[in-house]
């Protein structure tokens, strides 16, 4: 992952409307919470029920999940481990361009790789990377299995699946931890508003 244009003759351009402006219109600070976890560990689950709460207090808020930006922006990328890598660096700039805009904004991808995340977390001015670890035990997700993914993995079916023939990489010192096979979501969500008005994002 690199943050150096191929182009060279370019030069940012500072817009007249800024980020302090943006979030004093909104009432709230741009925050990118970045779920990860292994397929099944409830991140997708969580991230919309956070995102329901956020807007039925008001708070703009927008969701970025791993399968809908693979229809998108990212439908031309595999899950070879240098396909993850540039998966995990396009979605961190555009969540980065999200929290400029002062949104809070949900990411939801397994994103299995620490030096992945640690370069998104790397991309984040002033504390804007708040890192959510959907922590579940394989056995429990692969219980779980929403989408048949892990039985058509054992089944050789589907190769580089993450926790079966490719490694997840737990975080080391995530900001919160969300037991999943051990907490129910509506006390997943109430972890993370307390997180969110604690740290003053809920206020412009």
């Amino acid at each position: 992952m690199t943050d150096q244009p191929k182009s060279k003759n370019i030069v940012w351009h500072e817009g007249c409307v800024s980020n302090i402006m943006r979030e004093a219109l909104l009432k709230q600070k741009g925050v990118v919470l970045w779920f990860t976890g292994l397929s099944g560990s409830g991140k997708s689950t969580l991230a919309c029920a956070l995102e329901e709460e956020l807007y039925k207090k008001d708070h703009a808020c927008y969701r970025l999940d791993g399968d809908n930006v693979r229809h998108g922006l990212n439908s031309d990328l595999g899950f070879s481990p240098e396909d993850r890598t540039e998966n995990i660096r396009r979605i961190g700039d555009v969540a980065k361009l999200f929290a400029d805009a002062g949104i809070i904004t949900m990411t939801s991808f397994i994103s299995p790789y620490k030096a992945d995340r640690d370069l998104v977390r790397e991309l984040m001015p002033d504390a804007r990377f708040v890192e959510v670890y959907a922590k579940c035990s394989l056995e429990e997700a692969e219980k779980r299995d929403p989408k048949g993914l892990y039985k058509k993995a054992r089944a050789g079916e589907i190769k580089e699946f993450t926790g079966i023939d490719a490694p997840y990489e737990e975080p080391d010192k995530p900001e919160i931890v969300i037991e999943t096979d051990k907490m129910e979501v509506k006390e997943g969500v109430e972890v993370l508003m307390k997180y969110l008005d604690d740290g003053g994002y809920l206020r412009g």
